[in-house]
């Protein structure tokens, strides 16, 4: 078995969604690793209510075991005032006991958001998402100026990490498509680089 970078994501209105696959593409297109797309449940403000096991739609729901094995993160989120959602802080809240076995420890990782507005806090957002990277021991992948859409792209684009500027449900620009593609698979060269 293959190991698999893990793409684990929160969306609502589906522009981090629309990332996270492009980022799966540039994943699978490494040969020797393959992709895990995960999501995180909403936090309801109802406190009795629950989620069912399985999503009725998208990917399935992250399991901390899913973290633990992945050879590296790709991590995303909608922007909520600058910051991640509050559905993908509440998971990752809940990664002590794999913080406390070094279980991400030398593992790469990168991130991706999207927002509806252009100064939507994409770049904050993007840093409050390396913040508890860092504490579990994670090597954080950037988007290199050298690649040629990230000095070009009018949308997304960061050297923080992949990001995406788009109404509700927008689909991706092509600048967009191809960064997020590029460091699906910048994130699995240097993930099976770090197992060898």
């Amino acid at each position: 078995m293959n190991p698999y970078i893990l793409v684990l994501y929160f969306s609502q209105s589906g522009g981090t969604a629309n990332l996270a696959q492009e980022i799966c593409y540039g994943i699978d297109g490494v040969k020797g690793i393959e992709s895990r797309l995960r999501t995180v449940p909403s936090v309801s403000t109802t406190t009795e209510q629950t989620k069912p096991i399985i999503p009725d739609e998208g990917a399935i729901y992250c399991e901390k075991q899913d973290l633990a094995d992945c050879a590296g993160l790709a991590l995303g989120s909608a922007t909520r005032f600058g910051n991640m959602s509050g559905s993908m802080k509440h998971f990752l809240d809940s990664t002590a006991d794999l913080w406390m076995t070094n279980s991400l420890v030398g593992k790469p990782a990168s991130l991706f958001t999207s927002s509806n507005s252009i100064h939507g806090g994409q770049e904050t957002t993007l840093l409050s998402m390396m913040i508890p990277l860092f504490h579990h021991g994670m090597c954080i992948i950037g988007l290199p100026y050298s690649e040629s859409a990230l000095k070009t792209t009018k949308t997304g684009g960061t050297p923080y990490g992949v990001t995406h500027l788009g109404s509700q449900g927008s689909e991706l620009s092509h600048e967009e498509q191809e960064l997020a593609r590029k460091v699906g698979s910048r994130l699995a060269e240097t993930a099976l680089a770090l197992i060898r």
